[in-house]
């Protein structure tokens, strides 16, 4: 049986790693080692950020919300106020609250109002 040689498929293995490298600084673009480190450990930074984004785009619209609502209704807070949502039966998510509270806001205070009433009755 004849041997195999593996150049071709370790060429095409670094290949792949250091186009991935692409645009990375110093010898993390072009040496294989520090290359393959770097492209590990972006991908592990990327697996992060994908599940941090959500967290930052939440806090980011409920920040928004709360500014609306004490900026709309005297004495009413976010918590207030989703409670009131809650009890009048209105399922908005956040990310549609806070765009009705920036492009919409007759929209946003007809909520409001509604979420109001709902914490008077109960």
């Amino acid at each position: 049986m004849s041997r195999v040689k593996r150049g071709v498929t370790s060429h095409a293995k670094h290949k792949k790693i250091l186009k991935r490298a692409k645009g990375f600084y110093g010898r993390r673009k072009n040496t294989i080692r520090t290359a393959k480190a770097a492209v590990d450990k972006a991908a592990q930074y990327a697996f992060r950020d994908r599940k941090a984004k959500k967290r930052n785009f939440r806090a980011l619209w409920i920040q928004r919300i709360n500014a609306a609502v004490r900026e709309v209704a005297e004495g009413l807070t976010y918590s207030r106020f989703i409670d009131g949502l809650a009890k009048a039966g209105i399922e908005v998510d956040r990310k549609v609250l806070a765009e009705l509270a920036i492009s919409q806001p007759a929209a946003f205070k007809a909520l409001v109002d509604q979420a109001q009433g709902a914490l008077k009755a109960a």
